[in-house]
């Protein structure tokens, strides 16, 4: 069973920045789009940023400007960079992959903490 690694998460003060990798402990085929969500304490998780395979991005209004999104295709890792952080940002955040005919692959999260 393939599963999602996350790493680069930990705590930054406010206007640092945080780099967040995310790849498989395997090889997953027909990846179609890879991408964050986040999910702090009493709220519902939400969509940070996606990347899709030929290359379009898509932002949480929250985070435009200040977030970007990667992916390797070769080693099928993405990141997402993290700049400008604030202390609203401070959630756990967790990966996921979709490919073709396969139900979608998340990662066991990693914690963000923005604070001074």
């Amino acid at each position: 069973q393939v599963q999602l690694v996350e790493s680069g998460g930990g705590l930054v003060q406010p206007g640092g920045s945080l780099r967040l990798s995310c790849a498989p402990s395997g090889r997953i085929f027909r990846i179609n789009t890879m991408g964050w969500y986040r999910q702090a304490p009493g709220k519902e998780r939400e969509l940070v940023a996606a990347i899709i395979s030929d290359g379009s991005t898509n932002f949480g209004d929250s985070v435009k400007g200040r977030f970007t999104i990667s992916r390797d295709n070769a080693k099928n890792t993405v990141y997402l960079q993290m700049n400008s952080l604030k202390p609203e940002d401070t959630a756990v955040y967790y990966c996921y992959v979709d490919a073709s005919f396969r139900p979608r692959y998340w990662g066991q999260g990693t914690q963000v903490t923005v604070s001074s």
